[in-house]
């Protein structure tokens, strides 16, 4: 069985990439790992690979952000139109997750509780009067990660440029009112059924401090400003994992997933933020620590999700 392993850096030999950060190194890590496990493996760093038919029977993607609107279902078309079997979910449930609106609109059916959000698509109305009320705002690119292209602002002047900025950019705007607390990262990955694994926080040493790309991709220094750490509050987590529990039948299968919620310790409130789907599985991030936490190696952990993912599509016994 042949693998195709895809990613933007799946070539890279460097350190640090420096526009991607971190994720250079995540990507060789990976690469690292999926040879380690005997694979025969084949690498590409681009959707080109895929624009004819490969001589290959699987494909393990991670290119994620291609650098244009949508890029997220890319991978999964491709895959899908040739009828090769892919890691992870469906091109269209890719996109249900990638779509912030969307996704907080499956919370809401479920009954998570979310903050109130406005979409702001480009090409539409802007509309003030739909914008929650609130003393401060988030607004962000309503498919972006790693919180590419996140502003805040305190007035309808400051949420319109930075709807502005990110039109221009040509992506859709999401607002919503800026949650004070930390953020705790539930992943999941699915042995037949889905599993929660261990949950992991973003501790900020203030709550009200907006994270940016920068920090998250360790291209500025972001000493004792957060730091990513075991959650270990009981009743929380029974609450966090009711919530998630209550979000993932939208989105099965899905071979494995990120669920972001809001966690205010003082008043006790939780809030869904997002669902990430294919997101970062690097070792020093939320699923590599989470790992060592349920007493994974990161081998055992990028091999037990392929593994799952192949005997779902039927390449495996």
């Amino acid at each position: 069985m042949r693998i195709l392993f895809i990613a933007k850096h799946a070539k890279w030999d460097g350190g640090l990439h420096p526009d991607d950060g971190n994720h250079a190194l995540y990507h060789v890590e990976t690469r690292e790992i999926l040879k380690s496990l005997g694979l025969d493996l084949m690498l590409a760093d681009s959707f080109d690979v895929l624009f004819e038919k490969p001589e290959v029977d699987f494909v393990f993607p991670l290119l994620n952000r291609a650098g244009f609107f949508n890029s997220e279902m890319l991978g999964p078309l491709l895959c899908t139109r040739h009828g090769i079997p892919f890691l992870g979910a469906s091109p269209i449930l890719r996109g249900l997750s990638d779509d912030k609106h969307l996704a907080k609109r499956a919370a809401v059916v479920a009954g998570v509780p979310t903050a109130d959000w406005t979409i702001y698509r480009r090409g539409a109305p802007i509309d003030p009067a739909a914008c929650p009320q609130a003393e401060r705002y988030v607004i962000k690119p309503n498919a972006s990660s790693a919180s590419w292209g996140v502003h805040d602002a305190t007035d309808w002047a400051g949420v319109k440029s930075a709807i502005d900025e990110i039109h221009a950019d040509k992506h859709d705007a999401i607002v919503e009112p800026f949650l004070v607390g930390s953020d705790v990262e539930v992943p999941v990955i699915t042995i037949g059924d889905p599993v929660i694994m261990p949950h992991m926080i973003f501790e900020q040493a203030d709550p009200s401090h907006l994270r940016t790309y920068y920090e998250k991709r360790d291209l500025v220094d972001r000493t004792n400003k957060y730091s990513l750490d075991a959650f270990d509050d009981p009743e929380l987590t029974e609450v966090i994992n009711d919530y998630t529990r209550k979000l993932w039948g939208e989105y099965r299968p899905f071979d494995y997933g990120r669920f972001e919620f809001r966690v205010n310790r003082e008043t006790r409130e939780v809030h869904f933020i997002e669902v990430n789907l294919n997101c970062n599985l690097w070792s020093e991030k939320v699923y590599g620590r989470s790992a060592v936490l349920a007493g994974w190696t990161q081998a055992e952990l990028i091999e037990t999700i392929l593994a799952d993912s192949l005997r779902r599509n039927g390449l495996m016994g």
